[in-house]
């Protein structure tokens, strides 16, 4: 019998310093494991989520605030630009993990920090 669930998403930043661009990061988000988590990464993604003035907002044109060589960066912070700004999809600032089941045991996993 064939698994009927459906794929997990693929998503891409189009990454540029001063102007230039430097490449695309592709990211398989994990919706099969964190569907709420997943889907609202998502939707930043692609700007389909509008605020209150009917605009789109997402991570389009946001920065990497933080960048730690040899082990990570962060960003998303499309509100305050400094890591310190939130929004959801759900209507709130925050919302509850789902679980902790997949482990940073390797490069090249995506996280979404609540602060």
């Amino acid at each position: 019998m064939a698994d009927s669930k459906p794929p997990n998403p693929v998503v891409f930043f189009d990454v540029a310093l001063g102007g230039q661009p430097l490449g695309r990061i592709k990211m398989e988000l994990f919706a099969n494991v964190v569907p709420r988590t997943a889907e609202n990464f998502r939707q930043f993604c692609t700007g389909e989520t509008k605020n209150a003035q009917g605009q789109p907002q997402g991570y389009k044109g946001s920065k990497f605030h933080r960048v730690i060589k040899d082990f990570m960066i962060q960003g998303g912070d499309f509100i305050k630009g400094d890591g310190t700004g939130s929004a959801t999809i759900y209507g709130t600032q925050k919302f509850a993990d789902e679980n902790f089941i997949i482990k940073h045991d390797s490069p090249g996993l995506l996280s979404m920090a609540v602060s």
